[in-house]
């Protein structure tokens, strides 16, 4: 029998189960409203699944956004799979959920950030967005190639992802 709680994991496995239940409920009924996330995670952890170009890209850490084009979102216990546009190229990834940084919900101002000091487990913490000027913290000026927007239900040829760094959310 442990000694104390481990309230750190208890919270850090509750956090990441309410991203697990969010991506559920779009993969089962699409982004409903203004609804969109960007999700940062480790492109190092042993469990991500992306092309090798993208890997090479983003060797460290990768944002994608899930809002106007995705397909194949399909959750399971461990992690998800989504396939997203880069250069009008459809990209499937595999991202498990212990990889997860960062989830945003800029719509509803909801954020969560989970920390990770070597060799200790991941701290998660709610953010609390209605402080930040989201523009600065999203740093937005480093989104690359934006595209006109589209209906997810619109015949029109899929757009690529935006891909933002998340770098103001990080502990120094």
């Amino acid at each position: 029998m442990s000694k104390s709680i481990d309230y750190g994991n208890m919270m850090h496995r509750a956090m990441r189960g309410l991203i697990a239940e969010v991506l559920e409920d779009v993969g089962a009924n699409g982004l409903p409203g203004e609804h969109h996330f960007f999700i940062t995670f480790d492109t190092r952890h042993p469990d991500v699944e992306m092309a090798d170009w993208l890997f090479d890209r983003y060797p460290s850490e990768m944002t994608i956004v899930v809002q106007h084009w995705f397909d194949n979102l399909i959750v399971g216990s461990d992690g998800f799979q989504i396939t997203l546009n880069f250069g009008d190229t459809p990209e499937p990834l595999a991202i498990p959920f212990d990889a997860i940084r960062t989830f945003v919900d800029p719509s509803v101002e909801f954020g969560l950030r989970f920390e990770n000091q070597d060799g200790e487990e991941d701290d998660a913490e709610v953010v609390d967005l209605p402080d930040l000027d989201l523009a600065e913290a999203l740093d937005l000026d480093k989104v690359e190639d934006p595209k006109p927007e589209t209906a997810s239900d619109d015949p029109a040829p899929a757009k690529d992802a935006d891909v933002v760094s998340l770098d103001a959310f990080r502990k120094t």
